[in-house]
């Protein structure tokens, strides 16, 4: 028929074009939430996913979500893996009460949350699981509030520096509680014992091979930007498709690469990291994403006063140990305020280390996702502008420096 070389009538649009008008709308968004609402451009990728995700007007499916979670992994995997290259350990031995304070901030938090969920009848394992996803602060909102507002000085700095450190304190204490949920479940001893141990060796391995690699590779190419973009890029998308293949943690094996990259360079072969407009690639494509991905339903879920204990107690876990460490370091009491403030950001991973639960064990994900997703709806919404507010009133934003 002549008319067989016509599309058919509506034509049916690809998942990629569907994604790239999302990513369009996104940007937008974003851009128009900075210029007219003096929001940070984080809470416009955010709303503009969820309102096109399945929770709004189902523009973007959830058999599309999951097609692309890649996208997503791969997004954390390169905002994780430039936070790990900003964590110094040399920074951290020659302070050693910066390093007691980043982790008393994780501990005070995660047993805050812990102590509430518990006080409201959650069963110990999951009240765990729950407060060691609170305790990590979103490295992309953080890191992109940051660079937006150009921000430089002790706050921005220790803001970087905590976020890591707890990021990595929630993946590690995720892993090592895995045998509760595992026996809580039935589960046989090996499976409890070792597939956290496997997760937790593995994903550190992977990590410290692909930094081997990645060095010799950055020391035969010589410092040329443009050849040390493309060979750290690649090694991102190479460690995170190793890491699926081999079921380990992808946001712990690239904050591994991350954190030994900078510090086993003892012959400086990498240049700083430095993703520029790629990366604002890559927060565009997650948050819109993330958004998609918030399930407003879990607020039926939960009573309104779990997930406002959840989200205050959080809080207030992570001012009172900057508040008690945080002069031992040399933070003064003001600039612990603001710094638990810039740190209030819920790290958007918590949807996917949820998801990846609930790939486990389904009905303990549903319990978990009705108040962590719960608290992550609005965290998505109002950490960022905590963020910028606290790295403003520290007098460390520069927007037009």
């Amino acid at each position: 028929m002549i008319r067989d070389f016509l599309p058919a009538l509506p034509p049916v649009l690809s998942h990629a074009a569907v994604f790239g008008a999302l990513v369009i709308v996104g940007l937008l968004a974003g851009e128009a939430v900075r210029r007219y609402a003096s929001l940070p451009r984080i809470t416009g990728y955010a709303v503009a996913g969820a309102v096109l995700g399945p929770q709004g007007v189902n523009l973007l499916t959830d058999n599309m979500l999951f097609d692309l979670r890649i996208l997503v992994d791969l997004s954390v995997g390169l905002i994780v893996f430039e936070l790990g290259f900003r964590l110094d350990l040399k920074w951290l031995r020659l302070n050693r009460w910066l390093l007691a304070t980043a982790v008393a901030e994780s501990a005070f938090c995660f047993w805050s949350i812990f102590g509430a969920l518990v006080y409201f009848d959650f069963r110990p394992v999951l009240a765990a699981m729950a407060a060691a996803i609170g305790t990590a602060t979103s490295p992309a909102v953080v890191m992109l509030v940051a660079s937006d507002l150009r921000a430089e000085g002790q706050i921005t700095e220790r803001m970087l520096l905590f976020t890591a450190v707890n990021s990595v304190f929630a993946y590690v204490l995720l892993t090592l509680l895995l045998p509760f949920l595992h026996l809580e479940h039935k589960a046989t001893w090996e499976q409890a014992l070792f597939h956290p141990l496997y997760l937790l060796c593995g994903s550190i391995f992977a990590g410290y091979l692909a930094c081997l690699l990645m060095l010799r590779l950055a020391a035969w190419l010589g410092k040329r930007e443009e050849l040390q973009f493309v060979l750290l890029v690649a090694m991102v998308i190479v460690t995170v498709g190793v890491a699926h293949a081999l079921k380990l943690s992808v946001s712990l094996t690239l904050i591994t690469l991350g954190i030994l990259a900078r510090n086993l360079d003892h012959e400086h072969a990498l240049l700083p990291v430095h993703f520029g407009y790629g990366a604002q690639l890559f927060f565009v494509i997650l948050f819109v994403l993330v958004g998609a991905s918030l399930e407003f339903s879990a607020f039926n879920a939960v009573a309104a006063t779990v997930v406002a204990a959840y989200i205050v107690v959080r809080f207030l876990g992570k001012g009172l140990a900057l508040l008690l460490f945080g002069p031992l370091s040399g933070i003064r009491p003001g600039g612990a305020g603001l710094l638990t403030i810039a740190l209030l950001p819920l790290s958007g991973s918590a949807v996917v280390m949820v998801r990846d639960t609930t790939s486990l064990y389904p009905a303990f994900g549903k319990e978990l996702a009705a108040v962590v997703l719960s608290a992550v709806v609005i965290l998505e919404l109002i950490g960022p502008l905590a963020t910028q507010f606290a790295l403003r009133r520290a007098g460390e934003a520069r927007p037009n420096g």
